[in-house]
């Protein structure tokens, strides 16, 4: 019976992960946002079967149009609010409205593809068509709505793919992990930015050097052709020729 108690940690770990895993997946959403519809829900429509959605969400106390202004301007020159050791090759994503960065367009593109749905103020959804990723190909869409919540916003983010191959059951297990870490995260990040003073804003704000690498290593190219982060590093450019052979550009 020696094999007993080693058996019964095993399984009490796999249930404990599981458990640990499905409240990351659908951290802070209640299960309404999670079956209700998102912009660029059906970009995976005619893929691969092996397909995961994970709804995530946060109450701030604060109008859409503040908490819109930090969306704006995420992974678009101003580092992702998450973990920036791990996503930002270890620059500080910015703590403040940057002043240099544009309004989102279509055909932005950046390390998590090309802008391809945009509702000014209110959502955007941005679209990788498809990327090596653990042995498999995988497709990605990264959304993010704002309602209003009585005086504040309610903010419900969703990250979906799918994979091919071999490897897609490992492919998107790894990722479930990954993205469960980083976007609760980010969310808490985008509530605590807002919820800072303007006082500390206008101190971060005399803190820019007006270098377009300074709060985001990985390369955004706008629409308009202009870039920021460093150039060439992740897939900018590659996503950037799928916005125009989409004719989103």
């Amino acid at each position: 019976m020696n094999w007993v108690t080693p058996l019964l940690i095993v399984l009490i770990g796999f249930a404990a992960g599981s458990a640990l895993l499905r409240w990351g997946m659908g951290w802070g959403s209640t299960l309404a946002e999670r079956d209700r519809a998102m912009p660029g829900d059906d970009y995976l429509d005619g893929g691969a079967a092996r397909r995961v959605a994970m709804t995530r969400a946060i109450s701030i106390e604060a109008s859409p149009d503040q908490v819109w202004r930090w969306i704006a301007q995420l992974g678009r020159g101003a580092g992702w609010y998450s973990v920036d050791w791990l996503d930002n090759g270890r620059k500080t994503s910015a703590q403040h409205v940057v002043s240099w960065i544009p309004e989102p367009a279509l055909g932005d593109a950046t390390a998590i593809g090309y802008l391809r749905d945009l509702g000014p103020g209110r959502s955007l959804a941005w679209w990788v068509s498809g990327v090596p990723f653990a042995g498999a190909s995988t497709r990605l869409v990264s959304s993010f709505v704002l309602d209003g919540e009585g005086q504040g916003t309610r903010l419900v983010s969703r990250m979906s793919a799918d994979a091919s191959g071999l490897t897609a059951p490992l492919a998107l297990f790894v990722f479930r992990v990954i993205d469960s870490i980083m976007a609760r995260r980010q969310l808490l990040g985008i509530r605590m930015r807002v919820d800072v003073g303007a006082e500390s804003l206008a101190g971060f704000a005399a803190a820019e050097t007006g270098a377009r690498d300074q709060y985001q290593l990985y390369e955004v190219i706008y629409a308009g052709g202009e870039s920021a982060g460093r150039q060439g590093v992740e897939h900018a450019a590659r996503w950037r020729e799928s916005a125009i052979e989409d004719e989103v550009l």
